[in-house]
């Protein structure tokens, strides 16, 4: 039997996310809209992308994170061939950070 056709990318959930205001927010957001296990595999990734980024080595990626190898690979070819907004973003928290701003309008 034929597999149904794939949705395309749903823009309007793109332009939910990019209407959030808060921190707090955010994570009411996703909370309500994923399952537990769906959140903390993103939150995985992303600390595996920050640990990459910076420059953290990949035993230390995995002991810290408890990522499977496959996942910290994953991850790095995203980092490295990727659209390039993962570390765009991260370098733009990181250049907040820095300033002494605060990451956003308000903090959980």
């Amino acid at each position: 039997m034929p597999r149904p056709n794939r949705k395309e990318r749903s823009i309007e959930l793109y332009q939910h996310i990019a209407a959030l205001e808060t921190v707090e927010e955010c994570c009411r957001f996703f909370d309500d809209l994923c399952a537990v296990t769906e959140l903390r595999a993103m939150e995985q990734r992303f600390d595996v992308a920050k640990m990459l980024h910076e420059e953290k080595v990949y035993k230390a990626i995995l002991r810290e994170t408890g990522a499977s190898s496959a996942t910290v690979s994953r991850v790095n070819r995203v980092l490295t061939s990727g659209t390039g907004a993962l570390v765009e973003i991260m370098e733009r928290v990181e250049q907040r950070e820095t300033q002494g701003e605060p990451p956003t309008k308000e903090t959980v």
